[in-house]
């Protein structure tokens, strides 16, 4: 039985991991692709996750929501934040931070 449970417990943590991996992929990809669609500039490449929980889609099943927040700049002198929402790892709400629109 105990063999078992441990059997378990590593499936499950290699189960978020490997989750968490392809979430946090998805999320640089949508900020990428955010930034490259509002023509400014995704700075660092990166992308943090700043919260996760357990909530309802669309459907009514149960997904892992995340929120990742990244930084931005319009002119390469400022440093913005925006943050992405997860469900899975489909782009659920954008937000970024008021940014001046150069002409």
């Amino acid at each position: 039985m105990d063999i078992f449970a441990a059997l378990l417990i590593f499936a499950l943590v290699a189960w978020y991991w490997f989750d968490s991996m392809g979430a946090l992929d998805a999320a640089r990809n949508y900020g990428r692709q955010v930034c490259q669609d509002a023509n400014l500039q995704f700075l660092d490449d990166t992308v943090e996750n700043i919260k996760i929980r357990i909530a309802r889609d669309k459907q009514g099943r149960r997904v892992i929501r995340r929120t990742y927040q990244f930084e931005f700049s319009e002119t390469g002198n400022s440093r913005l934040e925006g943050q992405l929402i997860l469900s899975g790892t489909t782009l659920e709400s954008v937000t970024l931070d008021p940014y001046r629109i150069e002409p």
